[in-house]
């Protein structure tokens, strides 16, 4: 898995994109029979405008616009990097939170209020980029936040 993702992400390979993004659906379909509520949309982690310029898309976005083909589900992408902060990668927890105040903004006009959304991103490693997202959409009034991603890191050690 970490090597389709590195592909996906960081070599464009677009139709493994496609597929994570079947993949990722078929679980979540599972899990919808189980009983997880079926969210109203879904909005990708936005990229800093300069990292998607350089890397040429955005894998969330994409990823996001698969999953919703897949689910039968819309999507949208109401939220903006506001500040081009440094990679997460190689950072702690602490450092990672830090790194992402005030990094994010809703479009104005966004009508999010009692709406269950979903996240969507590649990869989950301390989390701080969903708490930081899932605080701004609950301060605009969304009634439920849940993180769909393809991977979670594994706590060092």
């Amino acid at each position: 898995m970490d090597g389709a993702i590195t592909r996906f992400k960081h070599q464009a390979d677009r139709p493994l994109g496609r597929l994570l993004g079947q993949l990722l659906g078929r679980h979540l379909r599972h899990a919808f029979a189980e009983g997880l509520p079926l969210p109203d949309l879904l909005l990708p982690v936005p990229l800093a405008p300069r990292r998607q310029r350089r890397r040429g898309f955005n894998q969330a976005e994409l990823l996001a616009r698969n999953l919703a083909a897949e689910l039968g589900l819309p999507w949208r992408q109401p939220l903006r990097r506001v500040r081009d902060t440094p990679a997460q990668q190689g950072l702690d927890k602490a450092e990672r939170r830090r790194n992402l105040r005030q990094a994010f903004a809703l479009d104005d006009g966004a009508a999010l209020r009692g709406l269950h959304l979903a996240l969507v991103d590649d990869v989950l490693t301390t989390g701080a980029t969903a708490a930081a997202l899932a605080q701004l959409l609950r301060r605009a009034g969304a009634a439920r936040v849940d993180v769909y991603c393809l991977a979670r890191t594994p706590k060092p050690g």
